[in-house]
């Protein structure tokens, strides 16, 4: 699970300058069951894409590059 965790975080990490860039963040919060929790901050909580940021950007990347993920969640 650290393992998984260390990829998580390492791919937040990476892609965290693109959401900065646009006056947003990302922030993990936990992994469970195959689902990454993360809150989007700043910029991100009012924007109208946020749901087309999360799956379609986010959410895909990351579940290409981590084979454990199967989903990201935004909790607010």
């Amino acid at each position: 699970m650290e393992e998984i965790e260390a990829k998580i975080l390492a791919f937040i990490d990476k892609i965290r300058p693109f959401l900065v860039s646009d006056g947003g963040n990302i922030e993990f919060v936990k992994f469970e069951d195959g689902i990454v929790y993360v809150r989007l901050l700043g910029a991100c909580q009012g924007c109208s894409l946020i749901d087309v940021t999360l799956k379609d950007g986010i959410e895909q990347l990351m579940m290409e590059e981590i084979d454990e993920v199967k989903g990201v969640q935004n909790i607010s």
